[in-house]
């Protein structure tokens, strides 16, 4: 598992296709459980779907992993650190111990689906509220080169993820190989990451946490993440030498900007989709960079760093083609929010249509995903083939969850880029 960038060819990747779950969100619990809406479950399924047969198109479906199937496979395995598990999900969610008998009752695959609905098959009742945002695998867990980062969620709607994921790490087969050789940094542990004095807590999410090369690590300053967290995981980066350089973004701590990937993701070397005003105006956002040695920069503006610090030639897509009401109106229905397969080659929602005008003026094409999916059942289809090219996703109640394909993909493993 190793990732150095955030254009990569994409080779394996963490998903959680929506769960029944999300179809119990009322508009009353919506802003505790962090979800801005209430959906159509069947339909957003299928749109889900979609999304998971285009990443399985170029990357196979084996390595289009279900977190999921993932802690179905890590409850069989375990005995001891399983019932320990269980009793922290209790402890968590403020039930009694009693309540361990109930999930014990249960197969391993009722239990998983039951720790991340909440639902009970056997007893049919409700133990626990939904964990709505756990289709947002981005946020739990980040690969910086070759160490995996477990995130600590700011909200307490989002904890249950967290303990799930810390579960899934530790004990699944395919993830031995970090705990083995100890390059998992688990901002969980509550001995190593503590509040600070002035009780700060330890909070950071995946959405604010980029791969920019081999030696560089983006990470916002956001509504999720705060500035004292991001300064403890910097230390261990550095004392762990796996980068050279931390760079801070600071952007308003606001829900319209949840996360930095809110306002701007990469889509090649040279091409970033970004929010006009805060990104490239510079209004409201500012840039620290960070070295290992002690050295710190300071820039005005992250148009300003990406010009002098990434690549001078960089050309900047605008969240609905950079005009009022449009721009406000796509980043909000995550304009700026795509992930890169390949390089040149990104999935977006197929909704903003402005923003579409932006690539197409820097010669991207644009396809619907349901039409490169037929044309990919012909005998002359080439997958290579695609290239310069935003895939389009359904998006009618994808896009109410708030959250982009950047946000609905955790990615394991990327290929090296060329030097």
């Amino acid at each position: 598992m190793l990732v150095q960038s955030e254009i990569g060819s994409l080779k394996m990747v963490l998903i959680h296709r929506p769960d029944s779950g999300i179809a119990r969100v009322s508009p009353k619990q919506s802003d505790d459980l962090l979800f801005d809406d209430i959906v159509f479950y069947p339909q957003m399924l299928e749109e889900h779907r979609v999304f998971v047969d285009v990443l399985a198109l170029f990357l196979g479906l084996e390595n289009v992993i279900e977190i999921e199937d993932l802690l179905c496979e890590s409850l069989v395995k375990e005995g001891d650190n399983k019932h320990l598990f269980l009793g922290e999900i209790l402890q968590s969610e403020g039930l009694p111990p009693l309540y361990l008998t109930y999930l014990e009752e249960l197969s391993d695959v009722d239990l998983a689906q039951t720790l991340i609905t909440g639902y009970h098959k056997k007893r049919d009742h409700f133990l626990f509220d939904p964990i709505p945002n756990f289709i947002f695998t981005r946020d739990i867990a980040v690969m910086v080169n070759d160490h995996l980062i477990l995130t600590k969620a700011a909200k307490r709607a989002r904890h249950r993820e967290n303990l799930i994921v810390e579960f899934i790490f530790y004990n699944h087969e395919i993830f031995k190989p970090l705990v083995n050789t100890d390059k998992i940094i688990n901002l969980n542990n509550g001995e190593l990451f503590m509040p600070s004095k002035m009780g700060e807590p330890i909070a950071i999410e995946g959405g604010d946490i980029m791969m920019l090369d081999t030696d560089t690590l983006l990470v916002g300053c956001s509504e999720r993440s705060n500035a004292y967290t991001i300064g403890r995981l910097k230390q261990e980066l550095f004392k762990r030498k796996v980068v050279e350089k931390v760079v801070q973004i600071n952007i308003p701590p606001s829900r319209t900007y949840m996360h930095i990937d809110t306002v701007m993701t990469w889509v090649s070397d040279d091409v970033l989709v970004n929010y006009k005003p805060l990104i490239y105006e510079g209004i409201g956002s500012s840039v620290q960079v960070n070295y290992r040695n002690g050295k710190v920069l300071d820039f005005g503006s992250v148009k300003e760093y990406i010009l002098r610090q990434v690549n001078p030639h960089t050309q900047f897509v605008f969240s609905g083609n950079g005009l009022s009401p449009y721009q406000e109106r796509e980043q909000w229905t995550d304009g700026c929010n795509l992930v890169v397969i390949k390089p040149g080659v990104a999935l977006t929602y197929d909704r903003n249509t402005h923003t579409e005008l932006g690539f197409k003026k820097l010669g991207f094409k644009i396809m619907p995903a349901r039409e490169l999916l037929k044309q990919a059942q012909s005998p002359n289809f080439d997958i290579d083939s695609i290239e310069r090219t935003i895939i389009t996703l359904p998006s009618a109640e994808l896009s109410r969850a708030r959250g982009g394909s950047h946000c609905m993909t955790c990615p394991l493993h990327r290929e090296i880029l060329p030097e």
